[in-house]
């Protein structure tokens, strides 16, 4: 399996990496880990191209592996091993503009390669892949639908936030809506309760700071965890989703939960979250005062709702696609 995100990111790919290692260690299937080394944003380039067309492809073929998994789209256009690639979702190509040039122009040239190259290909929602077949041409039969899961330390058990807050949880980019959050919170006028907003900077120029609105920066998970715990509602308005994590997350741990209207996000909250069109700041603001008003109902449906996402299952159906590949 190619970890190599794992040195760039702490978002949801980074989460999603790391529990399904740890659960994959229950199962019958050795895993080897592959990466590049170094964190900095100017090695990216090197392996996008480096890495994953030329240099891991063939030590998973010097090494004898049976399957490459590649988690996240980043993976190799040729490969003699049997290749299993994870997509996320799709926004690199649905909505370029909301990417830097260079992740926007190598994923429209590499990304067509990748799904040709792999043996079998895993979706993370039923919306991500029909945007597969739609935009990549991908064959249905070709791609399992694996939900991404939740579990420790996102459980109601724990200590939470001390003082009244809602929530968001979001990498500062143009694609997560922030701007429309910040003005949908100030309209819900909500008795001077602060909006704080967890998450690494990105890109894009966002800012969301001042007159009742607290950046706190990339957050540990036992602190998130809290952070939900505490929160009086959290809010996940991105404009373009294919899973959602903190909607999970934040449902888990007993949170109730505002969300944009959008295919990915409906079907991760599953009736349990206030849904809300995230073009508009008035949808916002009503959303969030629904949100806090149906807190106690909101918080039940969401524990049930959290209970369907299971890491074990993620991994037994991993292992799964792993044997399909090596057949």
């Amino acid at each position: 399996m190619d970890v190599s995100a794992l040195a760039l990111t702490r978002a949801g790919t980074a989460r999603h990496i790391r529990s399904l290692l740890e659960a994959l260690e229950d199962e019958d299937v050795d895993v080897h880990r592959y990466a590049l080394g170094g964190s900095s944003r100017a090695l990216v380039p090197a392996r996008d191209i480096g890495w994953y067309l030329a240099a891991l492809p063939l030590k998973a073929r010097r090494d004898g592996v049976e399957v490459l998994h590649c988690p996240t789209q980043r993976a190799p256009t040729h490969s003699r091993v049997p290749l299993v690639v994870t997509f996320h979702d799709l926004a690199v190509l649905r909505h370029p503009e909301t990417f830097n040039r260079w992740t926007r122009t190598y994923s429209r040239r590499v990304l067509p390669g990748v799904v040709r190259a792999a043996t079998r290909l895993i979706a993370v929602s039923e919306f991500t892949k029909r945007e597969m077949t739609d935009l990549l041409d991908v064959p249905p039969e070709k791609v399992s639908v694996i939900p991404n899961a939740v579990g420790e330390p996102f459980t109601a058990e724990g200590a939470a936030g001390a003082s009244d807050y809602v929530l968001a949880v979001s990498t500062l980019e143009p694609r997560k809506n922030l701007e429309r959050l910040v003005d949908g919170y100030r309209r819900a006028n909500l008795n001077g309760l602060p909006l704080l907003v967890a998450g690494a900077a990105g890109w894009g120029g966002v800012r969301v700071e001042g007159d009742g609105v607290r950046w706190l920066g990339e957050v540990q998970d036992d602190d998130l965890a809290r952070l939900y715990r505490g929160a009086r509602a959290v809010a996940y308005v991105s404009l373009y989703e294919g899973f959602g994590l903190p909607v999970l997350e934040a449902m888990a741990c007993g949170a109730p939960v505002v969300a944009a209207r959008n295919d990915a996000l409906e079907e991760v909250s599953g009736g349990a979250a206030v849904l809300v069109d995230p073009l508009d700041p008035d949808a916002i603001a009503a959303g969030l005062h629904e949100a806090i008003d149906r807190r106690d109902e909101l918080r039940s449906l969401g524990f049930a709702r959290a209970r369907v996402f299971d890491w074990h299952k993620v991994a037994r159906e991993t292992v799964a696609v792993y044997r399909e590949a090596a057949a």
